[in-house]
């Protein structure tokens, strides 16, 4: 019997236990309507499987496809979570403190068998059919005597025993999935799809909202050469950014997309635009198992519309029930032997092209105390990992040896603005290049002759900085910032350094902020010596959750972070057009950090790269690529990096002031109440003067 047979006697020995199990009993009926539950959703993807087996994709039509979609995924959107076992506070509710947020986490690792259904995955479906069908089995062999029920702890060493036992193979998965071109489920769908009928988006096994739909439909009525203009700003840009560091991009053989579906008709010219370069695509699907590190977003690869932010915050931390020493370095040991396994694939990959959306609209997350939440000791574990894990990376895909790009484009859920923002983000994202890298060179040629730059805010705003910068010893070749154009950091529009953290010190404050899809509200972090020293919002009731909203999403669960950026932002075209359309609040980071000056917590821009030579297009070396933490990666690698990087803007509006101090004193005046007011940067303010006559 070969492995595929193996596999099929396997799902069908334990599907035909899950079959018995809605028609059966517990002495507990709270727990018979868990397992229940559970059961029904399971021989759901059962007939999901056989429903894709049979050609249904094909023959089905959309009402049929509409319907097949939100049965997978109708419990976890909002209207139904608060009555779904997915959510730990009703599981607690009903199911006791104890054992409620345990089940949550099983029932939440059975829905990733959705993704694994749509791409033929038998053994990802085998090993949690089992488990589920071993958890039930403790429960049925009490006999409904619940003196005899299995404890919680019981129930979590099944759950510990089962991540630890297919580490390897969630590694060797995820791993292959990321560098291999070879049955590439996403390049399929792209390529092979009828891109006119919006039927294909069902294929995916993702979640299909109307911002799916809507984009796609958009997309499909848009002119070639507006197609071509997205797909080639974003493909260009790719192939920028290894001209301007001087890395070879003729070596590699494949890049790494990352999109939200929707927007196949532009990922197929940008696939066919890489294909030139003898650059194959490779894209994996956002996580969903606990396996694959899932966390608060689904950061990486394909994904589809959002179900529910609550739903994934509140299992963010699901790793806590089995995070320890040993766990760790089996996963560790794991991510090696499958790098290893795909050394020569780890080779070929250029680096990620990133394609992000914006527009959805505002999540304030719930903390809930039956959620899973990491402890101090696991925090650690979990930092530590992911410096080991970097690391182990670099090791097989040297950053040095790689680049990236990252564009946006708002979805349909921004309203009735969608499609003026749409084209607006196209000429954002397309705009003189050449004029504004003039223009920045003005700010840069000041800028190097300062000892310190002296921010602060206005209005509302408290910002009350002073950030150190780098000093030139031979000013004629050198310069401390880099002049950014629209390559590997689209759109156009800022100039940025690695500040001195020794003298950086004081306080950074915005009224509101979205980081990361996650809003804060009089957000304020203290500066002392470059290393946060304390921070503050005001989202919660309590100091305390406030306090751990901040470190557990913008420190990334760090006791502190450097000050790794300071950025001057120059695209007034885009804050004009926000503001105009009302969508500030709404933009993605990669456009609201060119909107004001920016200031990034973690590790500096050239993370991994310091020894990297950068140029600026007048020549001059970027000599401010490292600080007194980056330092430390030639002694104390693992102390050298915090793998974060998290931007705040300062919009104009909230800008008082922004000063290049000289060594001798003198302030010279670069931004004065939200304006540009340094000599040869007026062509900047012409966007607010624009702006004052539309209505």
């Amino acid at each position: 019997m070969n492995e595929t047979e193996l596999l099929k006697e396997r799902y069908d020995l334990v599907l035909s236990r899950i079959r018995e199990i809605p028609g059966e009993r517990m002495g507990d009926e709270r727990m018979g309507s868990y397992f229940r539950t559970c059961a029904e959703f399971l021989l759901l993807i059962d007939d999901t499987v056989s429903f894709l087996e049979k050609g249904g994709l094909e023959a089905a039509p959309m009402e049929e496809l509409e319907r097949r979609n939100k049965a997978l995924y109708a419990d976890i959107l909002p209207e139904h979570y608060g009555e779904s076992y997915a959510d730990p506070a009703y599981a607690a509710a009903r199911l006791g403190e104890e054992m409620g947020p345990v089940l949550s986490f099983l029932y939440t690792e059975l829905r990733s068998l959705i993704a694994f259904a749509y791409e033929g995955r038998l053994e990802e479906l085998v090993i949690r059919m089992e488990l589920f069908a071993e958890v039930y089995a403790a429960f049925a062999h009490a006999g409904g005597r619940e003196e005899e029920l299995p404890s919680g702890k019981s129930i979590r060493e099944i759950l510990y025993w089962f991540v630890s036992d297919y580490a390897d193979l969630a590694a060797e998965r995820r791993i292959r999935e990321e560098l291999c071109t070879e049955d590439c489920f996403a390049a399929r769908m792209i390529m092979d799809s009828d891109l006119s009928d919006v039927r294909y988006l069902y294929a995916y096994g993702e979640y299909v909202s109307e911002n799916e739909l809507e984009t796609a439909r958009f997309l499909a009525g848009l002119p070639e050469e507006t197609i071509a203009a997205m797909a080639d700003t974003y493909t260009e840009g790719y192939r920028i950014g290894f001209e301007v560091t001087g890395v070879d991009l003729g070596k590699k053989r494949t890049v790494g997309l990352h999109y939200r579906i929707g927007f196949e008709r532009m990922m197929r010219r940008a696939i066919e635009n890489f294909n030139k370069m003898n650059l194959k695509p490779v894209i994996c699907r956002g996580a969903e198992s606990v396996l694959d590190n899932r966390g608060a977003a689904r950061q990486s690869g394909f994904c589809g519309g959002t179900t529910n932010r609550q739903y994934y915050f509140d299992h963010k931390d699901d790793k806590a029930l089995f995070w320890d020493r040993n766990y760790v370095n089996r996963k560790l040991e794991a991510t090696r032997a499958a790098y290893e396994k795909y050394k020569a694939e780890a080779a070929d990959y250029a680096g990620p092209a990133v394609v992000e959306v914006f527009g959805e609209a505002e999540f304030e997350p719930i903390t809930k105390k039956e959620a899973y939440c990491l402890s101090e000791e696991q925090n650690r574990l979990w930092v530590e990992y992911r410096s080991r894990a970097g690391q182990l990376r670099r090791e097989y895909i040297p950053e040095e040896e790689t680049s990236f790009t990252i564009i946006a484009f708002p979805v349909p859920e921004t309203g009735p603005v969608f499609e003026e923002l749409f084209r607006e983000t196209i000429r954002i994202n397309t705009l003189d290049y050449m004029l504004y890298r003039r223009v920045q060179q003005t700010l840069i040629d000041v800028l190097d002759t300062a000892d310190y730059c002296e921010i602060r805010g206005c209005g509302v705003n408290r910002t009350d900085l002073k950030v150190n910068l780098y000093k030139l010893r031979n000013p004629e070749k050198e310069t401390i910032f880099e002049n950014c154009v629209a390559d590997v950091n689209i759109p156009v529009g800022e100039v940025f350094t690695s500040p001195v953290l020794e003298g950086t010190n004081g306080l950074l404050h915005v009224s509101r902020v979205f980081l990361n899809g996650l809003e804060y509200r009089n957000l304020a972090i203290t500066f002392e010596d470059g290393m946060i020293r304390d921070y503050s919002c005001s989202n919660f009731e309590t100091e305390e959750e406030n306090r751990r909203f901040i470190r557990e999403n913008i420190l990334a669960r760090h006791e502190t972070l450097p000050l790794g950026e300071f950025a001057i932002g120059t695209n007034t075209t885009a804050y004009v057009a926000a503001k105009r359309l009302g969508v500030e609040a709404k933009l993605p980071i990669l456009i609201a950090e060119k909107m004001g000056p920016h200031f990034a917590v973690g590790d500096t821009c050239y993370s991994h790269s310091e020894e990297i030579r950068v140029y600026n297009p007048d020549g001059k070396e970027i000599v401010a690529r490292s600080n007194a933490i980056s330092d430390l990666r030639g002694t104390r690698p693992l102390e050298a990096y915090f793998n974060c990087h998290t931007d705040i803007t300062i919009p104009y509006d909230e800008l008082g002031e922004l000063n290049a101090v000289t060594k001798d004193g003198v302030r010279i005046p670069v931004i004065r109440e939200g304006r540009f007011v340094l000599p040869g940067c007026e062509e900047l303010n012409r966007a607010f003067e624009e702006g004052k006559t539309v209505k």
